[in-house]
């Protein structure tokens, strides 16, 4: 796997206190999964009576992992639940093996806390088609289990990184008319990043009390919102896994229908999702792409994707080029309707085009100061309808290539 050698220049300062969720628990352990010494194993445990709710990648060729989860997580149970993640290898194109790891897995876990196997989630990130070495993963359980700690959360997701240059996190707290609530979470992605459900890997608390339908129609809605709107690089994961338990420690009720908490859920999920983007491998600029006026918001969704995915438009941003043309060809090529005539363009609040041409009013220096900027946006209005969408992606520099050419060495 190619060795990261800097940190994304659009990476936060730091990574952010979050909020101790109560009835969830957390260690790390380095098991030598892919790299003697390195921190590559997370186990959270979560009480007796929490809740469960995910969303998994569609891929038609999806790990084991994904596979036992999406079995899983439809049930109700008073047990707690466990979640167990590895990186370095996904444990994904290893046929009945990959069953095999994940049955292991599970039983070493549910061996050492007392839950029942239904109970345990488990994740695998890093090379696709290599037999994960599972028995390196089993002998630490124990030792994860003995450090499990309120506290740890950091460090359970710097266990998780792969590519990424970053770990990712972020909470809130909330207060609702019975009381204060707190939500945290973090998430690990960097490269193979179109998500098609959630993305990568993304876990998420809530000492909230809430039952599991409602909890899953939270997490379904606003993922699509905000996971579900990113790319990096068009590619869908093997082994993409959102999970979300809600311990019910605080005491507080909620429902699909509590507007502070699903706002306050959705800035969690959102601001993960921008971390995403903004360690994309090689990554130096974020974007936003706004697509508004079109047929219907799937239109809009449709040519949004089209250009956050170009390589000509990322190129192009990368090298701080204010070339519209390469947006009106995304538009042009995305399948969905539009009309040369009827365009609007803008990058940030500068004016580019319109009514099929260049503006008079533009002027090629405003833009390519614009595009100098670690954040641009892009605004295209179809002039079509009323139509309209949001995706958030990044640039496309020689960094993705130097990462991804030698990932497996």
């Amino acid at each position: 796997m190619a060795k990261i050698t800097s940190v994304s220049p659009l990476a936060p300062a730091s990574f952010p206190e979050l909020p101790v969720i109560g009835g969830v628990r957390f260690a790390s352990a380095a098991a030598g999964v892919r790299y003697a010494g390195r921190t590559d194993v997370m186990l959270a445990l979560l009480d007796p009576g929490s809740t469960m709710a995910g969303v998994f990648t569609r891929s038609a060729t999806r790990s084991a992992n994904v596979l036992d989860c999406q079995a899983k997580i439809g049930a109700d149970s008073e047990a707690g639940a466990a979640i167990i993640v590895n990186s370095g290898n996904s444990n994904a194109f290893t046929g009945k093996a990959g069953d095999g790891s994940v049955a292991a897995i599970c039983a070493a876990v549910a061996g050492a806390t007392g839950l029942p196997e239904t109970r345990v989630f488990t994740s695998s990130t890093g090379v696709i088609g290599e037999r994960l070495p599972h028995d390196r993963i089993t002998s630490k359980v124990g030792e994860l289990v003995a450090a499990l700690d309120p506290g740890k959360g950091a460090e359970a997701a710097r266990a998780i990184m792969t590519t990424d240059t970053f770990p990712k996190g972020a909470g809130a707290t909330v207060s609702l008319p019975g009381g204060a609530v707190k939500i945290a979470g973090f998430a690990k992605g960097s490269g193979m990043i179109a998500p098609d459900m959630a993305t990568m890997l993304v876990y998420l608390f809530t000492d909230a009390r809430i039952s599991r339908t409602d909890l899953q129609a939270l997490v379904s809605g606003i993922n699509a919102r905000t996971f579900n709107c990113i790319t990096v690089d068009s590619d869908t994961s093997t082994s993409d896994t959102l999970l979300m338990g809600a311990t019910g420690a605080s005491g507080v009720d909620v429902t699909a229908e509590d507007t502070a908490f699903a706002e306050a859920l959705e800035g969690v999920f959102l601001d993960l999702a921008h971390q995403v983007v903004k360690d994309g491998e090689g990554a130096t600029k974020f974007v936003t792409v706004n697509v508004t006026g079109a047929a219907s918001d799937a239109d809009a969704r449709t040519h949004a994707l089209a250009i956050a995915n170009s390589p000509l438009v990322k190129t192009a941003v990368a090298g701080e080029d204010p070339n519209w043309g390469r947006v009106v060809m995304a538009v042009g090529k995305s399948g969905a309707p539009a009309d040369r005539d009827t365009l609007t363009i803008r990058f940030g609040d500068v004016l580019v085009a319109e009514n099929g041409w260049v503006a008079p009013s533009y002027r090629e220096e405003d833009g390519a100061a614009l595009m100098k900027a670690p954040e641009i946006t892009i605004g295209v209005d179809i002039g079509l309808g009323e139509g309209k969408a949001t995706v958030w992606t990044c640039d496309l520099t020689h960094g993705y290539i130097s990462i991804n050419a030698d990932y497996r060495s």
